[in-house]
């Protein structure tokens, strides 16, 4: 399989390269200051108007849209070659849209719904969040109490969610809900669209996270949404949301390249100017093992992401990839951020250095998404099947 990028997706990646040098690194120091204070380690309205600015100036937009709705329509490979750029620094900041509920939507919206949700969501003009894990059920889908009940051309959600990312701001959410208890995953629960301002569909409370992140409880209480709001079929939302969750974990282990490449430079700039006992920190054994299990750790990972991403590509199915490379990306960023802060000795355990910050993030991707636990039963699983 031939893994070097085209000339013109290298060129694209030098792009996002200079975008993050260029434009978010200097935003990073705002970010650690916001985290110190307790604040939420985001950016402001006032600093991401003009990254939106420079983002449409330099083509940076829409990169996996399709070219019928405005976009560039990117192939995988290089979208992993792009979120690892933008995993190099602790400001979090992805090129809109965000690319999980865009294929979701791509998916299973029907022409009604591409007009007045994807088109503009694919244009960056809305915020959308996804609305799955419940109190109690976790990654576990057979576990979701949240029902919806057909009453007339309506439905009626009754239910409780937690840990959705983004729930206050979004100008819609996808709410997953039973529509078949007997059925569960396999044909009993339904996507649907729920507008901000829907009555009975309320924002409980903001929790706060590691990686100063925020995610929120919502509540739905008699929220009654018209059958034009079901997204795809009835019974279907299993599926489309697998299709959903299996984009994000890709792009969780070419962020995750990002971070322990941005961590094995600081650590490798440190232990050669650094000086302990009379000899650089670079000439001890266990500095140098650290360097060298973080090279060859990131080089397998980028060919675990790019294998993934070419089979996409070219239509194939990988679920098991994606779940091998979101338990092997967030352990091995975790575990080189962990070595790095540790070379950095007292100023490595500091909130002025971005390491910490990128520690916190990656800790909580490693529950994000289904947690590490559960994609290594999900693997065996399946390998136990013969399905390899």
């Amino acid at each position: 399989m031939e893994f070097e990028l085209s000339e013109e997706h290298r060129m694209l990646k030098d792009l996002v390269a200079k975008f993050v040098d260029n434009e978010l690194m200097p935003l990073e120091a705002n970010v650690l200051a916001r985290d110190a204070r307790g604040e939420p380690a985001a950016l402001t309205a006032e600093e991401l108007a003009p990254l939106h600015a420079k983002c449409k100036e330099l083509g940076l937009w829409g990169l996996d849209v399709p070219e019928e709705v405005g976009g560039a329509n990117l192939p995988n490979v290089a979208l992993a070659a792009i979120n690892e750029e933008l995993g190099r620094t602790a400001v979090p900041f992805n090129f809109p849209p965000d690319s999980p509920n865009l294929h979701m939507l791509l998916a299973t919206a029907n022409e009604e719904q591409r007009k007045q949700y994807l088109e503009p969501y694919a244009a960056g003009e809305t915020i959308s969040s996804i609305v799955i894990s419940e109190p109690g059920a976790g990654a576990d889908p057979a576990g979701m109490m949240t029902r919806a009940v057909k009453d007339g051309s309506d439905w009626v959600i009754n239910g409780r969610k937690i840990w959705i990312s983004r729930a206050k701001e979004a100008d819609f959410s996808i709410a997953m809900a039973v529509t078949d208890p007997k059925l569960g995953a396999r044909g009993g629960i339904t996507a649907f669209l729920i507008d901000r301002d829907t009555p009975g569909f309320e924002v409980a409370r903001e929790i706060p996270m590691l990686g100063g992140q925020r995610t929120y409880e919502v509540v739905f209480e008699d929220c009654r949404v018209p059958d034009s709001k079901v997204l795809g079929e009835v019974g279907q939302g299993f599926a489309p949301m697998q299709l959903r969750l299996t984009v994000r974990r890709l792009q969780m282990g070419a962020w995750s390249i990002g971070m322990s490449r941005r961590a094995l430079d600081m650590m490798c700039e440190h232990a050669q100017d650094r000086v302990t006992f009379g000899e650089p920190l670079a000439n001890r054994q266990a500095i140098q093992w650290w360097i060298a299990d973080a090279a060859t750790k990131i080089h397998a990972c980028r060919l675990m992401v790019i294998d993934a991403a070419a089979k996409q590509d070219a239509g194939k199915p990988v679920r098991t990839e994606a779940s091998m490379i979101k338990v092997y990306g967030t352990e091995m960023a975790s575990e080189v951020l962990d070595n790095a802060m540790q070379a950095f000795g007292a100023m490595g355990m500091t909130k002025e250095l971005p390491l910490q910050l990128m520690a916190q993030q990656i800790r909580t991707q490693r529950v994000y998404e289904g947690p590490t636990e559960v994609h290594k039963m999900v693997v065996a699983r399946r390998v136990l099947r013969g399905e390899r």
